[in-house]
């Protein structure tokens, strides 16, 4: 029988993924000895409250609230706290005692993640983080290893599964965003404060680590521009199906060129947007998560599955487990991350995307031109304009420039309002924003009931 030598594992956190890890470390101690070349010990599990309920029975007699002690005797500590502090008190302390860290904490990392990082190198330690972006998606490791000599344009990602659940019900079962948050809340896949996941939160933080993994430069959370779904509308979902779209909120990092200097820059943002239905995303349905990534040698790559739940996510902290193990079995310092690109974060502004505007509008003669004025006086050329009026029995597409007969009524004064759905081309995001607010302003429009980025075409 061969004979390993153990490595002390010390886990802060019993929650729904921490009791999983805990389990399939105690459960698959020989499977993992054998993957290894050691024996993974689970020392003990730091909490609040050693007696609370949870999900899995585990030995009491693990349980402590010392995290302290636990560190300091651990090899490996693995951190699925959740939040900011104490958890980046606990990581740093590992850190500095030369432990290797894995952690599923996004908030830790987007906030905190270059003070973490210079303190594993000046150690030798090394900090994984798989499960903090996508769950059970294997995305940080192709993003930092299998991707390294390659160069990443961009990515789109769907990267929260309680957004990405409420949409696909609004799409898929014609419900409203605070009928389909109810069910999502009472199937576990929201929080009974949902801000952080529909207010576009979670997926700014997961951006963040993205652009700064793929562009090898640091991307503060505060740069990355965030809107989420609070404002989505059935009749927004509604239009985007009759349109052979989808709304989806992505998140977005993506390589640029200031137009004003002619410098490299990155953008990283989260927003909600159309998806045209023939694009890969469209067809990421319920709670799950996909990472669409852009690259110049290997073309587009698709990483897809579950975002999130217990034992999905404990998979991918497992993986990280593994690889700290079999790094203290083989000995050598852990492998810094590579920011030295340090590419300037560019504003939002600066973005170059396209628009699709619904406007309310007086049906009247000169009102077209009126509108057209506005889009050319903000440099935005229109692509396409649907219109329709309430008494007409379907809409009406003129295809190009939309002052093609400017003088034209838009629909003959049938009735006193008509609807503009307007596809611009591609502009500054700056340019199709200041443009949106002088059509606000103007008096030939009633009411801008949708505005849309179109994304992944």
């Amino acid at each position: 029988m061969i004979e390993y030598r153990n490595l002390r594992v010390a886990l802060l956190g019993a929650g729904s993924v921490g009791s999983q890890v805990a389990r399939l470390l105690l459960e698959q101690g020989d499977e993992f000895a054998s993957r290894v070349g050691a024996r993974l010990e689970l020392v003990g599990i730091a909490v609040r409250d050693v007696d609370a309920q949870r999900d899995v029975d585990l030995p009491r007699e693990l349980f402590t609230t010392d995290a302290s002690s636990l560190i300091l005797g651990a090899d490996i500590v693995v951190e699925l706290m959740g939040g900011v502090e104490p958890a980046r008190g606990y990581v740093l302390e590992a850190l500095n005692s030369g432990a290797d860290v894995i952690t599923a904490n996004k908030a830790l990392l987007a906030t905190h993640g270059p003070q973490l990082f210079e303190a594993a190198e000046q150690v030798g330690a090394q900090l994984y983080y798989e499960a903090a972006v996508a769950g059970a998606i294997p995305i940080i490791r192709p993003l930092r290893d299998s991707l390294a000599g390659d160069r990443i344009n961009r990515i789109l990602g769907i990267v929260n599964g309680t957004t990405n659940f409420v949409l696909d019900r609004m799409d898929v079962n014609g419900e409203t965003l605070q009928d389909a948050l109810a069910i999502a809340t009472d199937r576990g896949y929201a929080e009974a404060d949902p801000t952080a996941d529909i207010g576009g939160y979670d997926a700014a933080q997961k951006a963040a680590i993205l652009a700064s993994l793929a562009f090898h430069t640091t991307v503060p959370l505060d740069r990355v521009y965030r809107e989420g779904i609070t404002s989505v509308t059935k009749a927004q979902v509604d239009a985007a199906r009759a349109s052979g779209a989808v709304i989806k909120l992505l998140a977005i990092c993506e390589r640029l060129t200031d137009p004003e200097t002619g410098e490299e820059g990155v953008s990283a943002r989260v927003y909600p947007a159309l998806v045209s239905r023939d694009h890969p995303l469209a067809a990421v349905h319920g709670a799950h998560n996909a990472v669409f990534v852009q690259s110049a040698a290997a073309g587009d790559l698709m990483f897809y599955g579950a975002g999130a739940g217990g034992v999905e996510t404990a998979s991918a902290v497992l993986g990280d487990v593994v690889s700290a193990a079999r790094r203290h079995v083989v000995g050598g310092p852990g492998v810094a991350e590579s920011t030295h690109s340090d590419l300037p974060v560019l504003d939002v502004g600066r973005v170059v995307t396209r628009y699709q505007i619904t406007l309310d509008v007086e049906d009247q003669p000169g009102v077209l031109a009126a509108v057209a004025r506005i889009l050319s006086d903000g440099g935005v050329s229109v692509e396409t304009v649907q219109q329709s009026v309430p008494s007409h029995t379907g809409p009406v597409v003129i295809a190009g420039n939309a002052a093609t007969d400017p003088g034209a009524p838009i629909h003959g004064g049938a009735t006193p309002t008509a609807t503009l759905v307007i596809g611009t081309h591609e502009a500054e995001e700056a340019a199709l924003a200041a443009t949106v607010e002088a059509l606000a302003a103007s008096d030939v429009v009633i009411a801008i009931s949708s505005v849309l980025r179109v994304e992944g075409s």
